[in-house]
């Protein structure tokens, strides 16, 4: 079985569970570099845990939007700061989640941060998809 890597990756669509397909990857890779920031900052460094996340998170969205705007979502916009700002407003709800999560998660239910990391990023991930998929990135 062939598979067409550029049909999967690169070429435009609006198949909804394509771009999902892809935002896993975006977001996959994106977590791996906020998951790598936060256990700099949160087990090596020692920062407190809402900054440690806080640094993580920004990373992770970072990479996320560049991902995101090469393999996901194509659209172009006249306004790169209209579309600059509702996914930072995006990122900044989902940074917000994960900072409630992640504490609820660590201090209320006493699971290990690196886990509870985990648990948070797979469930901001749906969110964030979903916002930019139909606030942002709506045909």
């Amino acid at each position: 079985m062939k598979i067409n890597f550029k049909k999967l990756f690169i070429e435009e669509t609006n198949n909804t569970m394509l771009q999902f397909f892809r935002y896993i990857f975006v977001g996959g890779t994106a977590f791996v570099a906020d998951f790598f920031v936060f256990f700099i900052f949160d087990h090596i460094l020692k920062f407190e845990l809402a900054l440690s996340v806080a640094i993580s998170f920004l990373t992770g969205i970072y990479v996320n939007y560049i991902l995101s705007k090469w393999i996901v979502f194509k659209k172009e916009y006249s306004s790169k700061l209209y579309e600059i700002t509702i996914f930072i407003i995006i990122g900044v709800i989902g940074l917000g989640l994960t900072e409630l999560l992640m504490h609820l998660f660590t201090s209320n239910l006493n699971i290990h941060s690196l886990i509870s990391k985990v648990i948070v990023s797979a469930i901001v991930l749906i969110w964030n998809f979903t916002a930019r998929k139909i606030i942002l990135y709506k045909k």
